[in-house]
């Protein structure tokens, strides 16, 4: 087995670069002739049911408007329902057909069955599901003393969104719906004080790609990715919740990638109605993944020399179980303990 592994390590590597080779115009033409259909024959979202999860805040409640314009009608999910209210109202005011808000916890497997269960009832169908539930964090991880935060994160960036699937899933095959994601370049361009994130939006991924095997053509799967700056890690919304500190993606992510947050959830909706498998934004992050795959050490030393690793401290101390000065608590950053997952 061993010798047959290394024949194939010399062969299959060169063999698949020649194949990729000389069909790249024709994957190219095929591709082109699909998105040039798609432009005419998008999905017409008028009168059909979408559930979107953290819808009431950034991402989340820009991908209503989105919908709300396209004559949907929307079941706004978040943990707190107040925030939802004035979102509903603006979303009735785009033209949604219908708005229907509910106070639920997506970490919770029984509050996931609630909500869907409610829209079934309601609606008696589901055409798409937004997952956009998401949240980072700003501390290096051999900084932290409290691991209660470990749990959390993983909780809300992963299993925030496979509950919701999970049980949708039979409603969505009923209509040949669409489940949509909001993932990070982080889960295969990880970068540091962003490891637990990083991981559970690999997992994330990967979860949605193997379920896209396993559904085949009754559901389709749109998996939005968004790029990032190190620099922008101290602006943005913070949020404390239970002693962690907490940072919404939602509203540095799209300062970070250079345009603001309504422009990724308009491409978000259009790529999910014409049935685009991924939404990227900016596209141009995918450049390093040529380096990752055939030159990681380059990759490797360039984050090296353009991320800090000494000097001032960026990191938050909150949620490591490390004390506070009162100077680091007026440095500027907004702290709540208000929370819209």
């Amino acid at each position: 087995m061993d010798l047959f592994d290394t024949v194939l390590n010399f062969v299959v590597p060169p063999a698949s670069l020649v194949m990729l080779a000389f069909s790249w115009p024709a994957l190219c033409f095929i591709s082109g002739l699909e998105w040039l259909y798609n432009q005419f024959h998008g999905e017409i979202m008028e009168d059909k049911v979408v559930i979107i999860t953290g819808a009431s805040s950034g991402i989340g409640e820009q991908i209503a408007y989105e919908y709300a314009k396209r004559r949907a009608q929307l079941v706004l999910v978040a943990r707190r329902d107040t925030r939802l209210r004035g979102i509903a109202e603006n979303a009735r005011f785009l033209g949604a057909k219908h708005v229907l808000i509910i106070a639920a916890d997506v970490v919770k497997e029984e509050d996931c069955r609630r909500f869907i269960n409610e829209t079934i009832n309601i609606y008696g169908r589901v055409d798409h599901l937004v997952n956009t539930v998401s949240l980072g964090h700003t501390f290096s991880f051999e900084e932290v003393t409290d691991t209660s935060v470990f749990p959390q994160l993983l909780d809300i960036n992963f299993w925030g969104n496979v509950y919701p699937t999970y049980v949708a899933l039979p409603f969505l095959r009923q209509t040949h719906g669409k489940v949509i994601v909001n993932a990070s370049v982080e889960s295969w361009l990880p970068l540091p004080r962003m490891s637990l994130y990083a991981a559970a939006k690999a997992a994330l991924v990967n979860f949605y790609e193997t379920l896209r095997l396993e559904v085949r053509d009754e559901v389709g799967i749109t998996i939005a990715t968004h790029g990032w700056i190190v620099s922008e890690m101290s602006r943005g919304k913070f949020m404390v919740d239970e002693g962690a500190e907490m940072q919404w993606k939602e509203e540095r992510e799209v300062q970070a990638s250079g345009g603001p947050v309504e422009d990724f959830a308009r491409l978000i909706v259009a790529g999910a109605c014409r049935g685009d498998p991924y939404v990227k934004y900016p596209s141009w992050y995918d450049i390093f993944l040529l380096y990752r795959v055939f030159a990681p050490n380059i990759l490797n030393w360039t984050f090296r020399m353009i991320l800090p690793t000494h000097g001032t401290r960026r990191t938050s101390l909150v949620g490591t179980g490390r004390p506070i000065s009162s100077e680091g608590r007026n440095n500027g950053r907004n702290f709540t303990k208000e929370t819209s997952w």
